[in-house]
């Protein structure tokens, strides 16, 4: 057995440009038309025409309404704090200090410090849950946790798959750590890290892949190759830069690759399993190393033959790591992977049913960023959230715009709101999966490959489905989903989950005034977008209730939240 492993160059000659700031990017994304956009920056690709960028006339201080809806998209929530931020920094300003903002600690860590290394953790998920949601409401960090999570939902990988028995609360901080490490990098860099990384090797069954046996008559496993594309990176037709599938002459689509694709580039992905670090499997898997660091080749088990592919040929005799970074290095400059995966990063996080015109000006930034690189997804990220698609009050009042809110982010919005803390460490929000009694959704436990819900799912005989739309969240939400997330959040309201305290200090001091106390957590949770009708109908409800203590302020403060987060208007995000 040989191991063979990527050099680290190879990775980091994708590296994004650190030259310019999300400021000095705003004022060309925000006058330049895609076709004067294009020309500068040599990208290009589809048949679509050209989609004119509007102009942007973003406020120099946003209003805090305008802030609350900004940090809706961008954020895991708002608070009064936060929304101050925006307004003092405008948005391009709060993006630039958050890219600046260094990660605090890692998910690897948390584990080891919680002593989950011990022995009788090795076969479980214990300790998972409490360092992914600990991230998620307490991190400093909050646009690099919104971003990570956006791509756990993209390249998508579960506790819940990871075979083997061995150390999935670990595999799970590997794989979520993996992806915040990346969320403002390059794509090329992230695309060749979940690649290597043991949970996607054992999520995706190819961890210990073998090349093909001419005598039993065994082939390579082809899940990861088909994954690769049809859901990582470019979807199962060819697409216009725009995102909208490329049509021939009589309006028929093409499909993006074939099982012929598949079966040739799932050679590639041959030999490689744990680094075992010259050790055996039995003394390798006694600690958790072996799920963090990337694989490795056994080459016994590599297909050294020619390998064919999306129009590419890797000649044989290629090494496996060769062969590996000319396949990636194919996949990442196809056409589709711009319009495919920035459709999808702005349906999670601004709105179902991107314009055509705003899926095509983030995808010309994402094919070049202005300085000639392709993929940075700091720039993307930027570009997206800066659009004035993303920005525009017009905009979101068009029928169709927004999104549902994923039930994990409106509970985050919650305990980011009110500072909810964990005093004794142990940030027992728990596996929120079940629909019944919790979220319907938890942090890296999706039931497939597809994720909780697929971006394209369209609620059956339904309005959305009249009007031609998708609701890719809506494929989670039911009679069960709806109660089971009112009584979990109340309960986490209440101060009855598990340690997870909140501070409603400030909510307490206007508690006895229905009205003000509605129009705070109006402005924090829901950016001043409950209708007059939905705050008078709960103005009415929480004045109706008695006040003038303590405890009876902490009544309405709860009862105030439960009916905000069960609000329409909150749930719904434009």
């Amino acid at each position: 057995m040989t191991a063979e492993v990527p050099p680290i160059a190879e990775y980091n000659a994708f590296a994004p440009t650190d030259a310019l700031t999300s400021q000095q990017l705003l004022p060309a994304w925000g006058t330049l038309s895609l076709t004067a956009a294009l020309g500068a920056c040599g990208g290009g690709g589809g048949s679509a025409a050209p989609n004119p960028t509007p102009p942007i006339a973003l406020p120099l201080l946003p209003t805090a309404p305008e802030a609350s809806r900004f940090l809706a998209q961008v954020a895991m929530g708002a608070s009064q704090t936060e929304i101050a931020r925006v307004q003092s920094l405008g948005y391009a300003g709060w993006l630039d200090e958050q890219f600046a903002v260094p990660a605090t600690g890692t998910r690897w860590a948390m584990l080891l410090q919680g002593g989950f290394t011990a022995v009788s953790f090795k076969s479980n998920a214990a300790g998972f849950d409490a360092v992914a949601w600990r991230k998620l409401i307490g991190g400093p960090d909050t646009l690099r946790q919104r971003i990570a999570l956006a791509l756990s939902e993209i390249f998508v990988a579960s506790v819940e798959g990871f075979t083997g028995g061995i150390w999935q609360q670990f595999a799970g901080a590997a794989y979520l750590d993996l992806l915040e490490a990346n969320a403002f990098g390059n794509y090329r860099t992230l695309l060749q890290q979940v690649t290597l990384s043991p949970p996607m090797g054992m999520f995706l069954t190819y961890r210990g892949n073998a090349k093909a046996n001419p005598t039993t008559g065994a082939l390579p496993d082809e899940n990861y190759a088909r994954e690769l594309m049809q859901l990582f990176t470019i979807g199962l037709v060819e697409l216009n830069q725009d995102g909208t599938p490329k049509l021939d002459s009589v309006g028929k689509t093409t499909v993006a690759y074939t099982q012929s694709d598949i079966t040739g580039l799932a050679r590639v992905f041959t030999g490689w399993d744990f680094d075992l670090a010259g050790q055996t499997f039995a003394n390798a898997n006694a600690t958790p190393d072996l799920v963090r660091r990337p694989m490795v080749q056994v080459a016994s088990r590599y297909e050294s033959g020619a390998k064919s592919f999306l129009r590419t040929t890797i000649d044989a005799g290629t090494s496996a790591v060769q062969s590996l970074g000319q396949a990636l290095d194919a996949i990442f400059a196809h056409a589709n992977v711009a319009p495919f995966f920035c459709r999808q990063l702005i349906q999670r996080l601004i709105t179902s049913n991107p314009s055509p015109g705003y899926v095509s000006r983030v995808a010309a930034v994402f094919a070049n960023d202005g300085t000639g690189t392709r993929g940075n997804l700091r720039a993307v990220v930027a570009a997206l959230l800066l659009d004035n698609d993303a920005r525009s009050a017009s905009v979101a009042a068009e029928p169709g715009f927004g999104k549902l809110r994923e039930p994990m982010l409106r509970f985050t919005a919650w305990a980011r709101a009110y500072g909810a803390t964990s005093p004794s460490g142990a940030w027992d929000v728990g596996n929120t999966s079940d629909p019944a009694r919790a979220l319907a959704q938890s942090p890296l436990r999706a039931p497939s490959v597809f994720n909780f819900f697929r971006p394209g799912y369209v609620p059956p005989n339904s309005a959305i489905a009249s009007a031609a739309l998708a609701a890719p969240e809506f494929q989670i939400t039911n009679e069960s989903s709806v109660v089971g997330y009112v009584n979990f959040m109340q309960r986490a309201v209440a101060g009855s989950l598990g340690d997870i305290t909140p501070d409603y200090t400030g909510l307490l001091a206007l508690a006895d005034d229905a009205l003000a106390l509605l129009a705070d957590i109006n402005l924090v949770l829901a950016a001043n977008q409950l209708s007059a009708a939905t705050v008078s109908a709960l103005v009415a409800a929480v004045q109706s209730m008695p006040s003038g203590t303590d405890e009876r302020r902490r009544n309405r403060v709860h009862a105030a939240l439960v009916l905000v987060l069960a609000a329409p208007e909150f749930i719904v995000q434009t």
